[in-house]
């Protein structure tokens, strides 16, 4: 898949493909070795609503602590788990984006009691049967048909033209490595994302998670992440939301292309309508200079087809 099938005919296909042929061609071509592309997740590579993947598997583990400990059951986020209030769920994610991380605290405070004193491969083995057998919320299927195919098709095209893509997130690292290979061809040493602490065990030989978070890659830590593991600005990039900002500006600083992803879709393809938790980065793509890209008006299909693999 190294053709844009999925993306309209519209400015936006345009602008892309200008500037990849830029960058690629000529005796100004960049260098291979510098052609590097980083892409937000949760809401840019799949979607993220009616709340991230990640709470989906987290709040499944807070039901099983809170039936152990029936105690549990009358706090935040616990409560929401034992309810099923994915409104409130959500809304501490989308709190984070309008500045309030009163939530969200709860929410990290709770999760690193998920993974403390695990190894990573229990972890990991743990994420996979997740991934094999959980149904998306609302779609009602895998979360590997919640990806979006405009975004693959982008994804395989930057690595026909010399890129390597990374996997830039929020969303916490080791939860995305098991399945980045599969559904978006990313390995997983590719992936940046928020840490959890790790210690290692002398008696057992295993790395294991520690009770804290070591830090939360968002917002300015993403531009921090990519310099610490890629060591490059990157030439493009791709988010959706304000915690996007800064990376889009980072890339933008070196005469980079931005994407912004705008899920202004209400034709009932699958991807609801928001401008919840982007408001401030869709305010300012002009100045800026981001790309938006309308999930509406530029992408003729939203999600992978589960029968072409």
């Amino acid at each position: 898949m190294t053709d844009l099938a999925s993306w309209r005919d519209t400015d936006t296909r345009s602008a892309v493909e200008s500037f990849v042929e830029r960058v690629t061609t000529g005796p100004n071509a960049v260098p291979e070795a510098e052609r590097i592309a980083v892409f937000d997740n949760d809401g840019t590579l799949w979607t993220e609503k009616p709340m991230p993947t990640q709470l989906v598997y987290v709040v499944e583990q807070w039901r099983k602590q809170a039936e152990a400990d029936p105690s549990l059951a009358d706090r935040q986020p616990y409560k929401a788990a034992v309810t099923g209030d994915y409104a409130w769920l959500g809304g501490a994610v989308d709190k984070h984006y309008e500045g309030d991380d009163s939530d969200l605290k709860v929410l990290i405070g709770a999760l690193v009691g998920v993974t403390a004193g695990l190894s990573v491969d229990d972890y990991a083995a743990s994420v996979s049967e997740f991934y094999e057998n959980a149904k998306h919320l609302t779609l009602g299927t895998p979360y590997a048909d919640a990806v979006y195919r405009p975004m693959v098709e982008l994804l395989r095209y930057l690595e026909a033209h010399g890129f390597t893509v990374y996997i830039v997130s929020g969303g916490e690292r080791d939860f995305m490595r098991p399945m980045t290979q599969e559904y978006y061809g990313i390995p997983p040493e590719h992936v940046v994302g928020s840490a959890l602490g790790l210690a290692y065990d002398e008696d057992t030989h295993e790395v294991r998670y520690a009770a804290d978070l070591d830090f939360f890659d968002d917002g300015p830590q993403k531009p921090v992440r990519i310099w610490s593991r890629i060591g490059r600005r990157p030439l493009i990039a791709g988010g959706n939301s304000n915690g996007d900002m800064q990376m889009l500006d980072f890339t933008r600083k070196g005469d980079g292309l931005a994407l912004l992803v705008h899920h202004d879709d209400d034709t009932g393809r699958g991807d609801p309508p928001y401008d919840k938790g982007a408001d401030a980065a869709l305010a300012a793509a002009e100045e800026r200079g981001y790309t938006v890209v309308s999930v509406k008006h530029d992408w003729a299909g939203v999600f992978v087809d589960p029968a072409a693999g």
